[in-house]
């Protein structure tokens, strides 16, 4: 409760940390509920005695420099040749598509069965490609495959036998990361990505909630696609959509944390941003389409509440936006809040509530490490550096929310791959400075605004902020300038 007397910014003001706070708690629970499950064992009802037939589709669009090592690694797959049906969905406009030809012409005179699908358009993006395949798809199930994966060779002898349980709709491999060390970026990419197959998918999964197919490493049950309705392009997250029409439908997913498929970071903080904006928008595109349906279907009340959050998370980027704004309003004027029969002074509410923000998130992201393999030493010195870059996010993920809520579909944008791997090291790379974005040159003028504010929060005795607002301040500029800089071999 605060007095009538208090200045108007201080609602929006505690709105926003409240706000931000119910999803730090969410993340907690979800740690909570990790380790509450973390021992139990999922084992196939049986394994097939005569294995099923399994479509591989992969889908790209210009693909040129990862395309060659897709199609190896498929083709390394361990698994009776008789049984498989490979589409290579192929909706490109530039070489990859001749480079995939000549391969897939090699492939097949090999014996193996593959088959090079083009389109006359990109109607419905990868959503469109892929129920495009499934007109001429033969397998009971569907493995499919971006084209920065890697699969290992007994990716499908060690995960089809699940689909022993007839219920079973869909299973999800843990992805891991070809690239973790190339950068400090994709070493905190791979510390964001963990927290989201090692804590949240295998917390959901065990507690019996939903999650979600991640659009590739995973295999689907053809009748539970035809019964939840197909492949839909109108929002950016087909996956994250097909997954809850399908568990809406009845179906069963499994996520298998054991069995690991390798791909590639974005090694450009613009492809990151690219990758980030689709997700984020697609998501809120499939809250807007499934929420309604979802609270008013027969399923338990914690997997509805589960689903409100998993599918409206990002929503706290808005909030932190709007936390930052007001931020120089408020740390100068000094407010006490009654709480029952105490009194918060400001102080003590910051230090407590900054303090429950940067916790949670360590807790979070520190215990996926663990949950990894990474171990703790390593991932603990560069927790800053994913806080701050976290922070550094806010602007383009903001603006991906919004267009979420209140925009059209859009383009699907693809991610660009570089065919880079952890041994090939940054520092061979070089460095031009093109014109500047407009989205970066505001990242960049954010970071000087953070660092005024530190300068005025020492004049004005406000020193226990300051912590937090460096990581704000290195945040956005290091996201803007390096939203700046092009890399090139």
């Amino acid at each position: 409760m605060i007095a009538s007397t208090s200045p108007w910014y201080f609602y929006p003001y505690l709105f926003a940390w409240a706000a931000l706070s119910l999803f730090s708690l969410h993340r907690l629970f979800l740690v909570f509920l990790y380790f509450r499950h973390r021992n139990d064992v999922v084992e196939p009802r049986y394994f097939f005695e005569e294995l099923p037939r399994i479509t591989i589709q992969l889908p790209v669009y210009n693909e040129k420099e990862v395309i060659g090592r897709l199609l190896d690694s498929v083709a390394a797959i361990r698994y009776p040749r008789e049984l498989l049906d490979i589409q290579l969905l192929d909706d490109s406009t530039d070489e990859c598509k001749t480079i995939a030809a000549q391969k897939i012409e090699k492939l097949a005179l090999s014996g193996l069965p593959i088959c090079h699908i083009q389109r006359e358009d990109r109607v419905g993006f990868k959503a469109g490609a892929l129920q495009n395949g499934m007109k001429t798809a033969r397998g009971e199930f569907i493995f499919i495959l971006d084209a920065d994966f890697i699969p290992p060779p007994d990716v499908l002898l060690r995960s089809v036998h699940y689909f022993s349980d007839p219920k079973i709709g869909c299973v999800q491999m843990r992805w891991d990361h070809v690239n973790r060390n190339f950068s400090l970026l994709t070493r905190v990419q791979a510390i964001f990505l963990d927290g989201h197959f090692a804590i949240e998918q295998f917390a959901r999964n065990r507690s019996g909630r939903f999650f979600n197919f991640n659009g590739t490493a995973g295999i689907w049950r053809k009748k539970s696609i035809e019964e939840a309705g197909g492949w839909e392009g109108d929002t950016l997250t087909e996956d994250l959509d097909l997954s809850y029409r399908a568990q809406l439908a009845g179906w069963r997913f499994l996520f298998l944390t054991d069995i690991t498929v390798p791909a590639e970071l974005p090694i450009h903080i613009n492809a990151f941003k690219t990758q980030q904006h689709r997700w984020i928008k697609g998501s809120l595109q499939t809250a807007r389409k499934l929420l309604g349906k979802i609270w008013g279907s027969p399923i338990p009340l914690k997997t509805k509440i589960e689903a409100s959050f998993h599918l409206t998370m990002n929503c706290s980027y808005p909030f932190l936006l709007l936390l930052l704004i007001l931020l120089p309003f408020v740390i100068p004027r000094p407010f006490e809040l009654p709480l029952f029969f105490f009194t918060i002074r400001e102080g003590f509410f910051h230090g407590f509530i900054f303090s429950l923000a940067v916790v949670s998130v360590s807790i979070f992201y520190l215990s996926s490490q663990i949950a990894a393999g990474q171990g703790f030493i390593r991932p603990l010195k560069d927790l800053p550096f994913l806080l701050a870059l976290g922070l550094g996010m806010c602007l383009n993920n903001t603006k991906a929310v919004l267009e979420g809520l209140f925009g059209k579909s859009g383009e699907f944008k693809r991610t660009p791959k570089r065919n880079v791997d952890g041994s090939d090291r940054s520092k061979h790379w070089n460095i031009t400075l093109p014109s500047l974005p407009p989205l970066a040159c505001m990242e960049m003028a954010a970071g000087c605004y953070f660092l005024f504010l530190i300068g005025f929060s020492v004049i004005w005795g406000k020193t226990g902020v300051l912590p937090f607002l460096a990581l704000f301040c290195f945040g956005f500029a290091y996201i803007g300038f390096y939203s700046w800089v092009r890399m090139e071999r």
